[in-house]
């Protein structure tokens, strides 16, 4: 028997390096250089704020993470929306957008955080560039995935619905609010309930972040916990995380769960499920009196309005093009600003080249140990994880009562931002032999494993319950059902939860490699420490050659190792 689930490897149709691949990655290098000069333009002295240890101050803060993390949500929503629609449906676009996006969510995101902030600082004030650059990191971190899934959602709706919008010829408003976006609403909003657990990490590294004398730390629960931490005061610190899990457990509760329970609706299927998911809060929402008066009086009379404005346009719509490597010859103005683009890019390229050509030839032999060092930490944390992810996430997605009571559970530890419970790790670590090398893989551990054990969850649940059904009656003992069914099944969710664990481990290595601590600062070789030595010091070039080196790493393992597991995965396990 063939074992297989299927999946889409669109995010992999051409796994080698294209001629798009170097233009995208000479574009992301002059960019960086660019960021690098304005940086040198940056106040050289920032003062930052007071951070009260305070239990009073702990609501304002509370206050404005969240609103970090909201508006960058929103801006990501946004993107993803726009960017996977722009993909799917313009083939030309589609060519360039693709594999731009394929390289960005390779690239580690808090190499580029000093950058950001420096580059911003040059020319505008200190407290509003550390704003922007907070919400632009925390947007990185939670963008790619949901337009992945939205990309991915759009060319995969099946023919006879696109048949059947097209015989009722829907304008392309009504096509995208009746049919594309509630076809792939379970997907994003799965997506943005990782995004959304992710980007807590990246929100409790933008609020603590320094740069030498330069002092960037946001009033928030980030730079409350790390201010707690450095006077080691652990009442505060044990405060903080606690206001930190309430929060997480709160928008749980009042967001994610009545968003998941209200998508079900959507879900394609012949058959009704067997136990539908419920929420208290959408429960009681549902009945509110006020809730329904404000929909009829102001929320539905505002969406007819909205669809009657986008209707008068174009009243028939085409069918969605299917993926295709033809595409159509460009214009003469679109060939045109491609070349500016491409002499725009190639300038910046040069003059980046320039740049790395100062660094002494005596640190390049130390930049690949430390980038070696540092995947040493990498794999080992991924291996770590792949030995406890893989039985409970099995256990959790073949057992509804076990999911309906650990699932929220998992939900709400994932969501915990391993930077918060760091100080915890540090005073554990630092008195075993090893010291920051295993903390460092402790915390490239937990900000990572969640990626696989969500991923895990969803291919055991995926598993069809004929094939169960079929393993029960042949009466397999437990190895040969884990060798036959489960294993087969689960290996393209491992593989996609593989790939963002290990891009979730090269960014945590540049908080994970140098830590500040009690005073003292603990540095373990690697190329997220040489990263954030080269920031400390003011050292651009090798800021900026560290930085390309774990850039073009990432990228050449996902389109090497990562991109022939997904060719096995689909030549091999594949549901025909």
């Amino acid at each position: 028997m063939r074992q297989a689930i299927s999946f889409n490897t669109a995010k992999f149709a051409n796994p080698s390096l294209t001629a798009a691949d170097l233009f995208v990655f000479t574009g992301i290098v002059a960019i960086l250089y660019t960021g690098i000069r304005l940086a040198f333009d940056a106040p050289e002295v920032i003062a930052g704020p007071d951070i009260s240890l305070s239990f009073t101050a702990l609501p304002w803060y509370t206050l404005f993470s969240v609103g970090r993390m909201t508006a960058a949500y929103f801006l990501s929503l946004l993107f993803s929306l726009s960017y996977g629609y722009w993909a799917a449906h313009s083939r030309n676009a589609r060519l360039f957008l693709m594999p731009l996006l394929d390289v960005l969510q390779s690239v580690p995101i808090l190499s580029f955080l000093p950058v950001v902030l420096l580059s911003l600082s040059s020319f505008l004030p200190d407290k509003i560039a550390a704003e922007a650059a907070a919400i632009v990191l925390i947007f990185t971190s939670q963008a790619w995935n949901m337009t992945f899934c939205f990309y991915q959602s759009l060319i995969t709706v099946p023919m006879e619905l696109r048949e059947a919008s097209a015989v009722f010829r829907l304008s392309t408003w009504l096509r995208f609010k009746t049919l594309e976006l509630p076809f792939a609403a379970i997907g994003l909003l799965w997506n943005s309930m990782m995004s959304w657990a992710g980007g807590w990490f990246f929100l409790m590294a933008s609020e603590i972040f320094r740069v030498g004398s330069r002092d960037f730390r946001l009033p928030g629960l980030g730079s409350y916990l790390q201010t707690a931490a450095s006077h080691g005061d652990m009442t505060a610190v044990a405060v903080g995380v606690t206001t930190l899990v309430g929060v997480i457990v709160v928008l749980d509760q009042l967001v994610w769960q009545p968003l998941s329970t209200w998508a079900e609706k959507f879900k394609v299927e012949m058959v009704e499920s067997e136990a539908a998911s419920e929420s208290w809060f959408l429960s009681i929402l549902s009945r509110s009196w006020l809730v329904e008066r404000l929909y009829a009086r102001l929320l539905a009379p505002f969406a007819e309005w909205f669809d009657q404005r986008f209707v008068l346009g174009k009243t028939e719509w085409p069918p969605a093009p299917e993926p295709s490597p033809d595409a159509r010859p460009l214009s003469w103005f679109a060939r045109l600003v491609l070349l500016i683009l491409a002499l725009g890019v190639s300038y910046g390229g040069y003059l980046a080249v320039l740049m790395l050509a100062t660094i002494p030839l005596t640190v390049w032999p130390e930049l690949f140990f430390a980038l070696f060092a540092t995947f040493l930490r990498v794999t080992a944390s991924l291996l770590i994880a792949l030995v406890w992810t893989v039985p409970l996430g099995v256990a959790i997605g073949s057992n509804r009562w076990l999911a309906a009571r650990l699932q929220p559970i998992v939900q709400v530890v994932a969501s915990v931002p391993a930077t918060a419970l760091f100080p915890v790790v540090l005073l554990t670590f630092l008195r075993l032999p090893g010291g920051l090398d295993l903390a460092a893989v402790g915390l490239m551990l937990m900000g990572t494993q969640w990626y696989l054990l969500f991923n895990i969850i969803a291919g055991a649940s995926a598993i069809p319950q004929d094939l169960r059904d079929t393993t029960d009656l042949m009466r397999l003992p437990v190895l040969e059902r884990w060798r036959t069914l489960i294993l087969p099944a689960l290996f393209p969710y491992v593989i996609t939860g593989s790939i963002a664990a290990s891009g979730g481990a090269w960014n945590a290595s540049i908080v994970a490699e140098y830590v500040e601590f009690g005073g003292k600062t603990h540095v373990a070789v690697g190329i997220g420490a040489f990263i954030a030595q080269a920031t400390s010091r003011g050292d651009f070039p090798q800021l900026l050659a560290s930085t390309l080196l774990l850039v073009f790493t990432v990228v050449f393992i996902n389109r090497t190792f990562w991109a022939r597991m997904y060719r096995v995965a689909e030549e091999r396990y594949r549901m025909e």
